[in-house]
């Protein structure tokens, strides 16, 4: 005795119930992603500084660009304030990771950073201290950052390193650099870390641009590339409104084809003021 075939589906129309169920799963899914991107894009736009310090003789630009994909929403920061003793603080910097938890934590890396330089001005006890807090915290998250200090009256600059991309600087007299300091790892892995301080002086008008590697480096597009490329800009927009010098460098990330945020942070010197 033959078996008997089994009953096609009833018509059309349950074909068509089942893809509406599928189509309504897949737009909720769309919804909730939406909803986790402009979540993740209000808590950053909420953590970066509202404005940049006024000081004599210093004029600053800052750039930020999200994601490209417009779904990984990354941790890239920058920051700019005036230190307790008078001088100037300023810090970019990169969490692990691209999603609201990479964002919280670029905040608590931001905000401890502020808070401890309000003990101190050293920019290695600053990272030192900024590192074991983070580690203590138990995150599990890591970030690069770039810390500087100047003061204006003896035009002493100090940079501290952690694992972050090297900044730019050019000068009024054609001078100009990648500055390769010697740096420590990133913030929040290596307990007790002591990150190496180098110091320069400013003597002379100039520029320097602090980015994150969201700008220079992309996936068949190398660091160094990318840093000479910022180095021609600075070069030749050393005294240009930072404004128009932050926009070009942000532009350079067009050419590296990185997926990533990025993040810029320029900061014009015009140089030792003359006694009145």
């Amino acid at each position: 005795m033959r078996g008997q075939r089994p009953e096609p589906p009833d018509n059309a129309q349950q074909l068509l119930i089942a893809l509406g169920q599928l189509v309504d799963q897949a737009l909720e899914r769309i919804k909730f992603q939406r909803a986790r991107v402009e979540l993740a894009m209000a808590l950053q736009r909420h953590m970066l500084p509202p404005g940049l310090p006024e000081l004599p003789g210093l004029h600053f630009a800052a750039r930020y660009t999200p994601s490209r994909d417009g779904l990984d929403v990354g941790g890239d920061w920058y920051d700019a304030f005036v230190m307790t003793d008078g001088s100037l603080g300023l810090a970019i910097g990169d969490v692990q990771g691209h999603d609201v938890e990479a964002i919280a934590f670029m905040g608590q890396v931001r905000t401890s950073l502020r808070a401890i330089a309000e003990a101190t001005t050293d920019t290695r006890e600053v990272l030192g201290r900024a590192n074991d807090l983070l580690i203590a915290m138990g995150c599990g998250l890591f970030a690069t950052c770039c810390f500087l200090r100047f003061d204006p009256a003896t035009r002493d600059l100090t940079v501290s390193r952690a694992g972050h991309v090297p900044m730019v600087w050019a000068t009024a007299a054609g001078h100009w650099g990648i500055a390769l300091d010697r740096g420590g790892p990133p913030l929040g892995i290596v307990p007790g870390e002591r990150y190496p301080v180098t110091h320069r002086r400013l003597t002379e008008a100039g520029v320097l641009v602090l980015l994150t590697d969201g700008v220079v480096e992309g996936p068949r597009y190398p660091i160094e590339a990318g840093l000479d490329e910022v180095a021609k800009l600075a070069r030749a927009g050393f005294d240009a409104d930072p404004e128009v010098l932050a926009s070009a460098v942000v532009k350079v990330a067009d050419q590296t084809g990185h997926r990533d945020d990025a993040a810029v942070l320029v900061v014009r010197y015009d140089g030792p003021q003359e006694p009145d």
